[in-house]
């Protein structure tokens, strides 16, 4: 069987690295291109501890994706990048599994519209841990009799985006099955701006951002005498690693880009 030919943006970052890795240590897949900013031409397995492998770090993505014709690019960047580096890797067919968050809904539907036209696979996820989509899809299942809720998602403090994109994930999950009413007192007021949190659909999302912390998210449910917490924890990023990998050979199959890791545990 022909191997998967991957390449990684954002290969000396803290995820990117892990991604390195689980390319290098997969037999079924081949490490072709690893981009990232500032490293500098360094041997790609080198950033993550490994014998070297021959592919050298580059700073640009268009002319490593050119040469080298990997099959998919896994992106774990920044919100001010991901876009571009979305955009030249579908006008060079390549085939993108990103990890990275801060799309708006208009830039995930127009790159949709891109990889439709040229029946390319995909896939933006938010979040690629099993745990985490279980975690989503149960309080999508809890909305339907708990309509009352809130989001708390903590991150450590160096995280750009909030809330986080598996957050927003969440609310839009929950937010198809519960009608939209608007939550707590109609009298209320701030005291402190922001003291409430975010708005969507009538509930409320909050952002926690501190040293220490690696990525939680609970959803609290309220109704009459009773609450209900569904609440998922990851401790380190190797544990995104099996859904990433997972992703990669799903989406060589797939002719469309699609939002959210849940729909590749579907297939």
């Amino acid at each position: 069987m022909e191997r998967i030919r991957v390449a990684v943006t954002g290969a000396s970052g803290r995820m990117g690295r892990e991604v390195v890795k689980m390319v290098l240590e997969d037999e079924t897949l081949q490490l072709v291109a690893a981009v990232a900013a500032t490293t500098g031409p360094v041997d790609a397995a080198s950033l993550a501890g490994l014998p070297p492998c021959g592919v050298k770090v580059t700073s640009d993505l268009e002319s490593a994706l050119q040469h080298t014709q990997p099959d998919v690019m896994v992106d774990f960047t920044t919100p001010g990048t991901v876009m571009n580096n979305t955009l030249i890797a579908v006008r060079h067919g390549v085939r993108p599994v990103i990890g990275t968050t801060g799309f708006s809904p208009d830039e995930i539907e127009l790159l949709q519209k891109m990889c439709r036209d040229q029946r390319l696979g995909g896939l933006i996820a938010p979040n690629f841990s099993i745990g985490a989509i279980l975690m989503m899809r149960f309080a999508a299942q809890a909305a339907k009799y708990f309509p009352d809720l809130e989001i708390i998602e903590y991150h450590g403090d160096q995280k750009l985006d909030a809330p986080s994109g598996t957050a927003v994930k969440t609310a839009e999950l929950v937010s198809k099955v519960r009608e939209e009413h608007r939550q707590g007192n109609p009298s209320e007021e701030e005291k402190i701006e922001g003291a409430r949190g975010g708005y969507y659909d009538g509930f409320r999302i909050h952002s926690v951002r501190l040293p220490g912390i690696f990525a939680q998210q609970e959803v609290i449910f309220g109704s009459f005498g009773q609450t209900l917490k569904i609440r998922h924890d990851s401790y380190e990023r190797a544990g995104y690693m099996p859904g990433v990998n997972l992703a990669v050979k799903k989406v060589v199959q797939l002719q469309e880009l699609v939002y959210g890791f849940e729909h590749l545990l579907d297939d």
